[in-house]
């Protein structure tokens, strides 16, 4: 009997914690602080997921070009619901420019691709890259080195294996101001002429010296005036190169004033452009006011392995 009251108390008690005005306070206020997990409890998340497909950006995948030859693949974006709900929820309301992406990968890259020369980066892809081949020139290498660390801006120096071995300390201040370094032979040949031996040689030998003098492990190749054959793009690919070549030439070889040499590089500038020029007075006298004008049209500068890259270019709010 007793054992019976202690149980109904108990119940009693339970019924009338659970029901009282307090305790239904409390948990209504609990239930307004639970963020839902799906779209379907809170109508901004379901906003967000119902338009995230309004604002995705399909992946451009890597394909060869019949005139451009191989051509780089562009990621592609998608909404991220969750950091975006988590910018828009304090004022409840749906903003676009409140959006955070992620990136997509294409499903085909530069690495699938058979064996194939590269002019130029994504044509969406708003980037250029410097293309300094250095068989010569020393004495304007040092300012342009000063006009590009004073413009933050990184570039692709593909060295003659000659020229590294006669210039070691050159070859590594180069590559310790964080320039990327690139294969461009050894005797500076024209590749097109070679036996497959010889184009062996030429690649292999540039490989070994510029790692003894700088530790770098190249990955591309540019071709001496830019003359190669099939062979030379496919002995370049058993050595882990990509072979590299240019869409705008600053013809500095040439002398042009840099009037000239800006109004030829501009006019034909564009998105994904790889920018040929050599340490001579020209593009020494030219390379400040070139920076300037490319950053003008909201292009970046940056090395062949950046603009290769399948890595889209943000903007910072887009990844917050």
């Amino acid at each position: 009997m007793r054992k019976l009251m202690l149980i109904s108390v108990l119940l009693i008690g339970a019924w009338v914690s659970v029901n009282n005005p307090y305790s239904s306070t409390y948990v209504t206020g609990l239930k307004s602080e639970i963020i839902p997990a799906s779209g379907n409890g809170n109508s901004l998340l379901s906003e967000i997921e119902k338009k995230a497909k309004d604002y995705e950006v399909e992946p451009s995948n890597a394909r060869l070009d019949p005139v451009w030859k191989a051509i780089p693949g562009y990621n592609g974006l998608s909404v991220d619901v969750d950091k975006s709900f988590a910018k828009m929820k304090k004022s409840g309301e749906f903003n676009p420019e409140k959006l955070v992406y992620k990136q997509i990968q294409p499903d085909v890259h530069l690495r699938d691709l058979p064996p194939s020369a590269i002019y130029k980066g994504h044509p969406e892809k708003p980037m250029v890259s410097f293309i300094i081949n250095v068989a010569w020139g020393n004495e304007y290498l040092s300012g342009m080195l000063a006009t590009l660390k004073e413009h933050n801006v990184s570039a692709s120096f593909f060295l003659e294996g000659r020229w590294v071995k006669n210039n070691p300390g050159m070859a590594k201040i180069i590559a310790e101001a964080g320039h990327e370094i690139g294969n461009h032979s050894f005797t500076h040949p024209n590749m097109k002429q070679l036996s497959a031996p010889e184009i062996n040689e030429e690649i292999k030998r540039t490989n070994d010296v510029i790692e003894a003098v700088t530790g770098v492990q190249t990955r591309w190749f540019a071709p001496p005036s830019g003359y190669y054959k099939e062979e030379v793009v496919k002995i370049a690919a058993a050595h882990k190169l990509g072979t590299v070549m240019w869409s705008v030439d600053t013809i500095d070889w040439q002398k042009p004033t840099p009037e000239k040499l800006l109004s030829r590089v501009m006019g034909k500038v564009h998105n994904g452009a790889m920018i040929l020029m050599h340490p001579t007075e020209s593009t020494a006298n030219s390379l400040d006011q070139l920076i300037t004008l490319i950053k003008e049209k909201d292009l970046q500068i940056g090395t062949v392995s950046d603009m290769l890259s399948e890595n889209r270019i943000m903007s910072k709010k887009m990844k917050e």
